[in-house]
C-alpha cells in the first residue's frame, strides 16, 4: 500500500529530517582520529531525545544502536563498535528520528584527511548521483526514472558498482514504506509518481564490484571485494516540476568546514 502525505505530514516529516541532519552534522562536528562509533552513538543517541525525538534505528528489527556506522568496505548498516578512527577512514552514518508521530532518515558519508583521491571520487560521483535520482521524482515520473539516473551516473559512466540487494524506500508513519527505490532501473518502469509520495533516494555506490555479503551478526553489509562504498540519503517529496527535499545536509557540510580532520568532498 502507497501512502501519500497531507502538507501537514510533509511538514511533520520535514521536522523529523532536520532532526536528523542535525544530529548528522553534531556527529561530523564530533568526528576526530581515536574517537570510536559507540562514543558517537551514545552522543547522537542523547542528541535525539534532548530534541523531543527517538532515535528510529535502536530496538528496529533488533538493532542495537541509534547510528549506523558503517566504515570503509562497510556499505551499510554497520554496528557502533569500539573501533578507533584513522587518518584514512570513510564513515558513512545512517541516522533515522521519530520525532510528532513521523519519521525522519538521512545518510552521509564523511572522509578524514588521508582518505586517497580515487576514493574521494566515489563518494563526490555517488553524491552527485542522489541529486541525479531527485531530480527525477517528479510527477509523472515513474520510480524506474529515479534509478535509472543514478545508474547511469555511477555506473555506465563511472564504471562504479551500483548494490542491488539494498534500496530506497517509502517513508512516513513508518520508518520504511512502499514503494521500494532501486538505484537501478529502467526509464518509465515502476511506480508512476503522484505528488505528496514521499521517499528516502539513497544511493549505496561501491568503488568495485556491485556484490556485497553480510556478515555473522545478520547486520553488517561489505563489499565482495573489501573496496570502499560510499552511502548519501535524502528523505524528498514529489511534486510538479521539481522534487522538495525534506532533509538538509547543508548542516552537515557547515560542521565539515568546521572540523579541521574532516575533508570535503
Amino acid at each position: 500500500m502507497v501512502y501519500y502525505k497531507t502538507e501537514e505530514e510533509v511538514e511533520r516529516i520535514k521536522e523529523s529530517c532536520e532532526l536528523v541532519c542535525k544530529t548528522l552534522a553534531y556527529v561530523g562536528s564530533l568526528l576526530k582520529i581515536d574517537i570510536t562509533p559507540l562514543e558517537l552513538d551514545k552522543k547522537a543517541e542523547e542528541f535525539i531525545r534532548d530534541s523531543g525525538g527517538e532515535p528510529a534505528f535502536k530496538g528496529y528489527n533488533g538493532f542495537p544502536a541509534s547510528l549506523c556506522v558503517s566504515i570503509n568496505s562497510v556499505v551499510v548498516h554497520g554496528i557502533p563498535s569500539d573501533y578507533r578512527f584513522s587518518s584514512s577512514d570513510i564513515v558513512s552514518v545512517d541516522c533515522g528520528v521519530k520525532l510528532n508521530g513521523y519519521f525522519g532518515d538521512a545518510a552521509y558519508t564523511f572522509a578524514f584527511q588521508e582518505v586517497p583521491a580515487d576514493v574521494m571520487r566515489l563518494l563526490r560521483i555517488t553524491n552527485e548521483s542522489l541529486y541525479k535520482g531527485i531530480d527525477q521524482a517528479v510527477v509523472g515520473n515513474r520510480v524506474g526514472d529515479i534509478g535509472y539516473a543514478i545508474q547511469y551516473h555511477t555506473e555506465n559512466i563511472y564504471k562504479f558498482g551500483v548494490v542491488r540487494d539494498l534500496v530506497g524506500h517509502g517513508i512516513g508513519r513508518n520508518l520504511h514504506e512502499e514503494p521500494n527505490v532501486p538505484n537501478y532501473g529502467k526509464r518509465g518502469q515502476g511506480l508512476m509518481l503522484r505528488d505528496g509520495l514521499v521517499i528516502a533516494i539513497e544511493p549505496m555506490i561501491n568503488l568495485g564490484t556491485k556484490d556485497v555479503r553480510t556478515l555473522e551478526d545478520k547486520w553488517t553489509i561489505v563489499t565482495k571485494d573489501n573496496k570502499p562504498s560510499a552511502h548519501y540519503e535524502h528523505t524528498v517529496v514529489v511534486r510538479k516540476g521539481k522534487a522538495q527535499i525534506l532533509s538538509n545536509h547543508d548542516f552537515i557540510v557547515q560542521e565539515i568546514k568546521n572540523n579541521t580532520e574532516i575533508k570535503e568532498i
